[in-house]
Protein backbone atom coordinates (compact mmCIF):
# COMPACT_ATOMS: atom_id res chain seq x y z
CA UNK A 1 0.00 0.00 0.00
CA UNK A 2 1.17 3.13 -1.06
CA UNK A 3 1.73 6.49 1.50
CA UNK A 4 -1.08 8.24 -0.21
CA UNK A 5 -3.47 5.47 0.13
CA UNK A 6 -2.61 5.31 4.33
CA UNK A 7 -3.35 8.96 4.34
CA UNK A 8 -6.87 9.08 2.73
CA UNK A 9 -9.78 9.83 4.81
CA UNK A 10 -11.13 6.11 5.02
CA UNK A 11 -8.03 4.95 6.30
CA UNK A 12 -7.81 7.47 8.84
CA UNK A 13 -11.28 6.41 9.82
CA UNK A 14 -10.47 3.08 9.85
CA UNK A 15 -7.36 3.62 12.24
CA UNK A 16 -9.50 6.30 14.56
CA UNK A 17 -10.03 5.10 18.30
CA UNK A 18 -13.64 3.90 19.33
CA UNK A 19 -15.50 7.04 20.71
CA UNK A 20 -15.58 7.30 24.38
CA UNK A 21 -19.06 6.28 25.94
CA UNK A 22 -20.77 7.28 29.16
CA UNK A 23 -20.37 4.60 31.99
CA UNK A 24 -23.96 3.32 33.13
CA UNK A 25 -25.90 4.76 35.78
CA UNK A 26 -25.56 3.47 38.81
CA UNK A 27 -29.31 3.47 39.69
CA UNK A 28 -32.42 3.45 37.21
CA UNK A 29 -36.00 4.08 37.82
CA UNK A 30 -38.20 2.72 34.87
CA UNK A 31 -42.15 3.24 35.13
CA UNK A 32 -41.83 3.40 38.26
CA UNK A 33 -45.15 2.99 40.01
CA UNK A 34 -46.37 2.85 43.42
CA UNK A 35 -50.15 2.38 45.12
CA UNK A 36 -51.08 2.09 48.88
CA UNK A 37 -54.01 -0.32 49.22
CA UNK A 38 -57.39 1.18 50.71
CA UNK A 39 -57.86 -0.52 54.13
CA UNK A 40 -60.55 -2.82 53.69
CA UNK A 41 -60.51 -2.41 49.46
CA UNK A 42 -60.04 -6.44 49.50
CA UNK A 43 -63.04 -6.95 51.49
CA UNK A 44 -65.82 -5.59 49.40
CA UNK A 45 -65.33 -2.49 50.38
CA UNK A 46 -66.18 -2.47 54.00
CA UNK A 47 -65.33 1.24 54.44
CA UNK A 48 -67.73 1.97 51.49
CA UNK A 49 -67.70 3.14 47.83
CA UNK A 50 -64.33 5.18 46.71
CA UNK A 51 -61.06 4.56 45.32
CA UNK A 52 -59.18 1.04 46.29
CA UNK A 53 -55.63 2.98 46.05
CA UNK A 54 -53.57 5.39 46.15
CA UNK A 55 -51.04 6.13 43.49
CA UNK A 56 -48.01 7.68 45.74
CA UNK A 57 -45.65 6.83 42.29
CA UNK A 58 -47.40 7.02 39.14
CA UNK A 59 -44.80 5.84 36.35
CA UNK A 60 -41.71 7.47 37.33
CA UNK A 61 -38.38 7.52 34.91
CA UNK A 62 -35.18 8.83 35.86
CA UNK A 63 -31.28 7.62 36.17
CA UNK A 64 -28.83 8.57 38.68
CA UNK A 65 -25.13 8.70 37.30
CA UNK A 66 -21.91 7.54 39.64
CA UNK A 67 -20.87 10.40 41.60
CA UNK A 68 -23.69 12.97 41.15
CA UNK A 69 -26.61 13.74 43.89
CA UNK A 70 -29.52 13.55 42.24
CA UNK A 71 -32.63 15.64 44.01
CA UNK A 72 -36.02 15.49 44.16
CA UNK A 73 -38.17 18.26 45.22
CA UNK A 74 -41.75 18.91 45.37
CA UNK A 75 -44.65 19.41 47.92
CA UNK A 76 -45.81 17.31 50.48
CA UNK A 77 -47.21 14.10 49.56
CA UNK A 78 -45.93 14.22 46.02
CA UNK A 79 -44.65 10.66 46.27
CA UNK A 80 -40.57 11.88 47.07
CA UNK A 81 -40.50 9.65 50.32
CA UNK A 82 -42.21 6.47 48.77
CA UNK A 83 -39.21 6.94 45.85
CA UNK A 84 -36.90 6.84 48.25
CA UNK A 85 -37.75 3.55 49.97
CA UNK A 86 -38.77 1.58 46.29
CA UNK A 87 -35.15 2.59 45.71
CA UNK A 88 -33.88 1.14 49.21
CA UNK A 89 -36.23 -1.92 48.78
CA UNK A 90 -38.08 -0.86 51.51
CA UNK A 91 -40.97 -0.82 49.40
CA UNK A 92 -41.72 -3.38 46.63
CA UNK A 93 -42.93 -1.64 43.57
CA UNK A 94 -46.37 -2.35 42.56
CA UNK A 95 -44.84 -2.01 38.81
CA UNK A 96 -41.85 -0.84 37.08
CA UNK A 97 -38.57 -1.85 38.02
CA UNK A 98 -35.35 -0.32 40.43
CA UNK A 99 -31.93 -1.08 38.67
CA UNK A 100 -29.00 -1.09 40.74
CA UNK A 101 -25.87 -1.01 39.12
CA UNK A 102 -27.50 -3.15 36.44
CA UNK A 103 -29.41 -5.50 38.64
CA UNK A 104 -33.59 -5.61 39.16
CA UNK A 105 -33.93 -4.77 43.09
CA UNK A 106 -37.08 -6.89 43.18
CA UNK A 107 -35.48 -10.09 41.71
CA UNK A 108 -33.57 -9.94 44.72
CA UNK A 109 -34.93 -12.75 46.80
CA UNK A 110 -34.23 -13.96 50.34
CA UNK A 111 -31.66 -12.53 52.94
CA UNK A 112 -28.79 -14.02 51.40
CA UNK A 113 -29.29 -12.61 48.24
CA UNK A 114 -30.37 -8.70 49.70
CA UNK A 115 -27.33 -8.45 52.06
CA UNK A 116 -24.85 -7.49 49.60
CA UNK A 117 -27.23 -4.74 48.18
CA UNK A 118 -28.20 -2.94 51.59
CA UNK A 119 -24.23 -2.83 52.14
CA UNK A 120 -23.78 -1.02 49.52
CA UNK A 121 -27.03 1.09 49.67
CA UNK A 122 -27.50 2.76 53.13
CA UNK A 123 -30.74 5.53 53.77
CA UNK A 124 -30.37 9.06 55.91
CA UNK A 125 -34.05 9.64 57.43
CA UNK A 126 -35.41 13.04 58.30
CA UNK A 127 -35.95 13.06 61.57
CA UNK A 128 -32.91 11.77 63.94
CA UNK A 129 -34.81 12.12 66.66
CA UNK A 130 -36.91 9.06 65.99
CA UNK A 131 -34.39 6.86 63.52
CA UNK A 132 -31.36 6.53 66.08
CA UNK A 133 -32.56 3.68 69.60
CA UNK A 134 -32.67 5.85 72.68
CA UNK A 135 -31.66 2.67 74.28
CA UNK A 136 -28.29 1.93 72.62
CA UNK A 137 -24.82 3.71 73.34
CA UNK A 138 -23.73 5.77 70.16
CA UNK A 139 -20.80 2.91 69.38
CA UNK A 140 -23.52 0.38 69.55
CA UNK A 141 -25.93 1.99 67.11
CA UNK A 142 -23.09 2.93 64.51
CA UNK A 143 -21.53 -0.28 64.99
CA UNK A 144 -24.23 -1.97 63.83
CA UNK A 145 -23.62 -2.22 60.24
CA UNK A 146 -20.27 -3.57 61.12
CA UNK A 147 -21.51 -6.33 62.44
CA UNK A 148 -24.45 -7.23 60.18
CA UNK A 149 -22.41 -7.48 57.43
CA UNK A 150 -19.10 -8.52 59.19
CA UNK A 151 -16.96 -6.25 57.59
CA UNK A 152 -14.19 -6.76 60.86
CA UNK A 153 -13.63 -9.18 63.24
CA UNK A 154 -13.09 -8.57 66.69
CA UNK A 155 -13.85 -5.83 69.05
CA UNK A 156 -11.26 -3.97 69.20
CA UNK A 157 -11.28 -3.30 65.43
CA UNK A 158 -15.14 -2.61 65.67
CA UNK A 159 -14.37 0.16 68.17
CA UNK A 160 -11.38 1.87 66.02
CA UNK A 161 -13.63 2.13 62.74
CA UNK A 162 -16.33 3.47 65.21
CA UNK A 163 -13.97 6.21 66.70
CA UNK A 164 -12.85 6.73 62.76
CA UNK A 165 -16.12 7.17 61.61
CA UNK A 166 -17.20 9.54 64.18
CA UNK A 167 -14.31 11.41 63.92
CA UNK A 168 -15.48 11.82 60.11
CA UNK A 169 -17.98 13.46 61.13
CA UNK A 170 -16.59 15.85 63.49
CA UNK A 171 -17.33 14.08 66.80
CA UNK A 172 -15.23 12.92 69.35
CA UNK A 173 -14.45 9.06 70.00
CA UNK A 174 -15.77 9.86 73.71
CA UNK A 175 -19.11 10.22 72.22
CA UNK A 176 -19.12 6.47 71.71
CA UNK A 177 -20.18 5.94 75.01
CA UNK A 178 -22.74 8.61 75.40
CA UNK A 179 -26.90 8.03 74.14
CA UNK A 180 -28.46 9.62 71.55
CA UNK A 181 -30.51 11.83 74.17
CA UNK A 182 -27.59 13.35 75.26
CA UNK A 183 -26.77 15.51 72.21
CA UNK A 184 -28.83 18.10 70.05
CA UNK A 185 -30.51 17.29 66.44
CA UNK A 186 -27.69 18.14 64.56
CA UNK A 187 -25.14 16.08 66.52
CA UNK A 188 -27.41 13.29 65.93
CA UNK A 189 -27.90 13.84 62.63
CA UNK A 190 -24.22 13.30 62.44
CA UNK A 191 -24.55 9.80 63.87
CA UNK A 192 -26.99 8.95 61.32
CA UNK A 193 -24.24 9.56 58.83
CA UNK A 194 -21.79 8.11 60.62
CA UNK A 195 -24.12 4.60 61.11
CA UNK A 196 -24.72 5.20 56.80
CA UNK A 197 -21.00 5.20 56.16
CA UNK A 198 -19.97 2.43 58.32
CA UNK A 199 -20.99 -0.08 56.08
CA UNK A 200 -18.87 1.44 53.02
CA UNK A 201 -22.05 2.20 51.01
CA UNK A 202 -21.84 3.25 46.81
CA UNK A 203 -25.20 5.23 47.10
CA UNK A 204 -26.52 7.29 49.85
CA UNK A 205 -30.46 7.75 50.39
CA UNK A 206 -31.34 10.91 52.30
CA UNK A 207 -34.63 11.56 53.00
CA UNK A 208 -35.16 15.47 54.23
CA UNK A 209 -32.12 15.19 56.26
CA UNK A 210 -32.10 18.70 57.49
CA UNK A 211 -35.89 19.37 57.68
CA UNK A 212 -36.00 18.93 61.25
CA UNK A 213 -33.01 20.57 62.09
CA UNK A 214 -32.78 24.63 62.73
CA UNK A 215 -31.63 26.83 60.06
CA UNK A 216 -28.00 27.68 61.41
CA UNK A 217 -27.17 23.76 62.17
CA UNK A 218 -28.77 22.93 58.44
CA UNK A 219 -25.93 24.66 56.83
CA UNK A 220 -23.07 22.56 59.04
CA UNK A 221 -24.74 18.96 57.96
CA UNK A 222 -25.19 20.26 54.62
CA UNK A 223 -21.37 21.04 54.35
CA UNK A 224 -20.60 18.42 56.52
CA UNK A 225 -22.89 15.71 53.87
CA UNK A 226 -20.90 17.08 50.90
CA UNK A 227 -17.73 16.77 51.96
CA UNK A 228 -17.79 12.77 52.83
CA UNK A 229 -19.36 12.82 49.25
CA UNK A 230 -16.63 14.56 47.74
CA UNK A 231 -13.78 12.77 49.50
CA UNK A 232 -15.63 9.01 49.78
CA UNK A 233 -16.96 9.31 45.88
CA UNK A 234 -20.64 8.75 47.20
CA UNK A 235 -23.58 8.52 44.46
CA UNK A 236 -26.29 9.82 46.22
CA UNK A 237 -30.48 10.84 45.97
CA UNK A 238 -31.20 13.93 47.83
CA UNK A 239 -35.05 14.38 48.52
CA UNK A 240 -36.36 17.82 49.85
CA UNK A 241 -38.91 20.48 49.91
CA UNK A 242 -36.08 23.42 50.05
CA UNK A 243 -34.94 24.37 47.09
CA UNK A 244 -31.94 26.72 48.74
CA UNK A 245 -31.20 23.11 50.44
CA UNK A 246 -31.23 21.95 46.96
CA UNK A 247 -29.09 24.53 45.00
CA UNK A 248 -26.57 23.89 47.23
CA UNK A 249 -26.01 20.30 47.22
CA UNK A 250 -27.76 18.70 43.90
CA UNK A 251 -26.39 18.23 40.20
CA UNK A 252 -29.76 17.05 38.86
CA UNK A 253 -32.82 18.08 39.97
CA UNK A 254 -36.49 16.29 39.44
CA UNK A 255 -39.55 18.04 40.04
CA UNK A 256 -42.45 16.01 41.35
CA UNK A 257 -46.44 16.32 41.24
CA UNK A 258 -48.63 13.55 42.40
CA UNK A 259 -46.85 11.08 42.16
CA UNK A 260 -45.14 11.86 38.63
CA UNK A 261 -42.02 13.64 37.34
CA UNK A 262 -42.92 17.02 35.81
CA UNK A 263 -39.18 18.14 35.44
CA UNK A 264 -35.66 16.87 35.00
CA UNK A 265 -32.57 19.23 34.56
CA UNK A 266 -29.52 20.08 35.51
CA UNK A 267 -29.39 22.14 38.71
CA UNK A 268 -27.66 25.21 37.19
CA UNK A 269 -30.11 25.63 34.59
CA UNK A 270 -33.48 24.48 36.73
CA UNK A 271 -32.42 27.45 38.62
CA UNK A 272 -31.78 29.81 35.87
CA UNK A 273 -34.29 28.91 33.65
CA UNK A 274 -37.14 26.95 35.28
CA UNK A 275 -39.35 25.13 32.05
CA UNK A 276 -42.86 23.91 33.81
CA UNK A 277 -45.16 25.81 35.35
CA UNK A 278 -45.14 23.77 38.54
CA UNK A 279 -41.60 24.39 38.96
CA UNK A 280 -42.27 28.17 37.83
CA UNK A 281 -44.98 28.13 40.71
CA UNK A 282 -42.53 27.28 43.50
CA UNK A 283 -39.57 29.53 42.53
CA UNK A 284 -42.62 32.10 42.92
CA UNK A 285 -43.38 31.05 46.08
CA UNK A 286 -39.93 31.98 47.50
CA UNK A 287 -39.25 35.53 49.28
CA UNK A 288 -38.21 38.14 46.95
CA UNK A 289 -35.29 39.50 49.18
CA UNK A 290 -33.87 40.85 46.80
CA UNK A 291 -37.23 43.44 46.08
CA UNK A 292 -36.40 43.40 42.69
CA UNK A 293 -40.28 44.32 42.22
CA UNK A 294 -40.62 41.96 39.86
CA UNK A 295 -44.25 40.87 39.51
CA UNK A 296 -44.28 37.35 40.86
CA UNK A 297 -48.13 34.91 40.10
CA UNK A 298 -49.88 34.22 43.15
CA UNK A 299 -50.12 30.56 43.79
CA UNK A 300 -53.07 29.00 42.13
CA UNK A 301 -55.24 26.25 44.47
CA UNK A 302 -54.21 23.68 46.61
CA UNK A 303 -52.57 19.64 45.51
CA UNK A 304 -55.48 17.37 44.64
CA UNK A 305 -56.41 14.20 46.18
CA UNK A 306 -54.02 11.98 45.97
CA UNK A 307 -56.66 9.10 45.64
CA UNK A 308 -58.66 10.94 42.68
CA UNK A 309 -56.24 12.40 40.87
CA UNK A 310 -57.38 14.89 38.37
CA UNK A 311 -57.16 13.51 34.57
CA UNK A 312 -54.55 14.19 32.24
CA UNK A 313 -51.99 16.56 33.70
CA UNK A 314 -52.29 16.18 37.10
CA UNK A 315 -51.23 20.23 37.14
CA UNK A 316 -53.89 21.29 35.06
CA UNK A 317 -56.60 22.54 37.72
CA UNK A 318 -53.47 25.43 39.31
CA UNK A 319 -52.05 25.95 35.50
CA UNK A 320 -52.77 29.27 33.85
CA UNK A 321 -51.56 27.74 30.69
CA UNK A 322 -53.90 24.59 30.91
CA UNK A 323 -56.21 23.96 28.04
CA UNK A 324 -58.32 20.81 27.21
CA UNK A 325 -55.27 18.97 26.09
CA UNK A 326 -53.81 19.35 29.61
CA UNK A 327 -57.18 18.22 31.13
CA UNK A 328 -57.32 14.91 28.79
CA UNK A 329 -53.90 13.97 27.71
CA UNK A 330 -51.24 12.92 30.41
CA UNK A 331 -48.29 14.52 29.38
CA UNK A 332 -44.59 12.68 28.96
CA UNK A 333 -41.21 13.60 29.30
CA UNK A 334 -39.74 15.02 26.03
CA UNK A 335 -36.48 17.11 25.92
CA UNK A 336 -36.90 20.79 25.81
CA UNK A 337 -33.85 23.12 25.69
CA UNK A 338 -31.61 20.70 27.48
CA UNK A 339 -34.14 19.89 30.12
CA UNK A 340 -36.88 16.97 30.29
CA UNK A 341 -40.36 18.48 30.88
CA UNK A 342 -43.87 16.78 30.65
CA UNK A 343 -46.03 19.57 29.27
CA UNK A 344 -48.33 20.01 26.78
CA UNK A 345 -47.56 23.86 26.68
CA UNK A 346 -44.22 23.68 26.82
CA UNK A 347 -44.13 21.33 23.95
CA UNK A 348 -46.29 23.70 21.69
CA UNK A 349 -44.29 26.79 23.03
CA UNK A 350 -47.05 28.40 24.66
CA UNK A 351 -45.03 29.43 27.43
CA UNK A 352 -42.62 32.32 27.22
Amino acid sequence: MTEQAVNTPAAQLEAAPPPLTSPPPLVQARALRHEFRRPGSGWGGLLGAGPSALKAVDGVDFEIRRGETFALVGESGCGKSTVARLLCSLYRPTSGQVLYDGTDVASLKGRAAQLPFRRRVQMIFQDPYASLNPRWRVEDIVAEPIRTHRLLQGREAVRDRVAELLQQVLLAPADGTKFPHEFSGGQRQRISIARALASNPEFLVCDEPTSALDVSVQAQVLNLMKSLQQRLGLTSLFISHNLAVVSHVADRVGVMYLGRLMEVADAQALFAHPRHPYTRMLFDAIPDLAMSGQERPAVIGEIADSLTPPSGCTFHPRCPHANNRCREVVPVLLPALGASVACHAVEEGRLR
